[in-house]
């Protein structure tokens, strides 16, 4: 019987295609992009749109590259039914539109290919990390998760996860968040947390997912697998994104501790929350649950770096293996796996890459995997 279980998290930056506009070679591009991509989104859902809501989607299209084309670089204006715009052979452009119900459509995000090797070296960090139970972030969807999990993972010589999870979240990108188990590592419930609502609107970006494991050493432990507000695209010091992750991680130690109070005391927290552990964001995660970070323990492996995040270090930390004190009483050890995150040739204290991996287009992800052994016999 298998006594020990090793808990993971992989932020994969999806496996065969992602927004061309998140990809590395459009840095500069993303946050302006991004921003209006959601901000064109969500005022389109407007009943009525005043002359001050056209004159912002007008200057939201123009961010875009949309105003004069459905289709630019990074973006695609979808018009399914309706009129929504109006150009003039003047060159002017104007919304006619009146509100919702006069037109359907939205704007998407255009993709592109990920690199072959890149998706090769996925697959090599989650054969080589050997989790029996893996939250991943940032998967396009059930769907190619299973496809990546069945064929990408016997490619490069491993077998595929047993179960593959994931419920559509709250972006609309398809970055979701997921979870791969195997070795008799079995799912018995599931229960989705996208419609978790407070006095300020809908509080996962993604999703709280929530998964019941049953282990073969017999213990039930629940993941709770995140992806909180991303902190690289919103306004210096991000004030927007941080004040959204507060109220995500009071959402998380509210079920933390509801799981607990129901009996459940071996929950682990995974996934990528966009913020280091001192932040104000993320201070009711820690103050509320008493969770441990298993980077803590004594037998943790950095491996050249106390950051998950490209090359950072502290401030890079931002990717976690979250346990309840019970669970962490059980830890015997974990660790970071870094082996498909690029660095350059003129890094100091080089990690090991991959002898395939000699472009940055090849990494496997910016972030490193991290993980926690546990030990069901302690």
């Amino acid at each position: 019987m298998v006594s020990t279980t090793r808990i993971g998290s992989f932020n994969v930056q999806n496996m065969f295609e992602r927004p061309k506009v998140m990809g590395r070679t459009a840095t500069r591009h993303a946050a302006p992009v991004l921003a209006a991509h959601a901000r064109f989104n969500e005022l389109v859902a407007a009943d009525t749109y005043t002359p001050e809501v056209k004159e912002e989607l007008k200057e939201l299209l123009t961010t875009l590259e949309l105003l004069r084309s459905d289709r630019s670089r990074y973006a695609v204006l979808r018009r399914i039914r309706g009129r929504f715009l109006a150009r003039h052979r003047t060159g002017e452009t104007s919304v006619v539109a009146s509100g919702r119900e006069s037109w359907v459509g939205w704007v998407e995000l255009t993709t592109e290919p990920i690199s072959e090797l890149a998706t090769r070296h996925t697959a090599q960090v989650m054969r080589d990390v050997g989790a029996h139970v893996l939250g991943v972030v940032e998967a396009e969807s059930r769907e190619l998760l299973h496809l990546f999990s069945a064929s990408m993972l016997k490619n490069v010589g491993w077998t595929p996860y047993e179960e593959v999870h994931l419920i559509d979240g709250n972006d609309e990108r398809g970055i979701n968040v997921g979870l791969l188990t195997r070795d008799a590592h079995q799912v018995i419930t599931i229960r989705t947390h996208v419609y978790a609502r407070d006095s300020s609107g809908v509080v996962f970006s993604r999703d709280c997912a929530e998964y019941h494991v049953r282990t073969p050493a017999g213990p039930e432990v629940v993941v709770l697998v995140n992806h909180l507000k991303s902190k690289g695209y919103g306004a210096p010091g991000d004030p927007i994104g941080a004040r959204r992750r507060f109220r995500q991680a009071v959402r998380i130690a509210r079920i933390v501790n509801r799981l607990r109070d129901e009996g459940h005391e071996h929950v682990a927290v995974v996934g990528d929350l966009n913020d280091t552990a001192d932040s104000e964001a993320l201070r009711p995660l820690f103050e509320r649950t008493g969770l441990r970070d298993i980077s803590e323990h004594e037998n943790f492996d950095w491996d050249h770096r106390l950051g998950t995040y490209r090359g950072v270090n502290e401030q890079g930390k931002i990717d976690y293996v979250l346990l309840t004190p019970p669970l962490f009483a059980k830890a015997v050890g974990g660790g970071v796996f870094r082996k498909g995150v690029w660095r350059g040739p003129r890094t100091r204290n080089r990690w090991d890459v991959y002898e395939t991996m000699t472009s940055e287009v090849h990494a496997a992800s910016d972030h490193a995997a991290i993980y926690a052994d546990i030990d069901w016999t302690r």
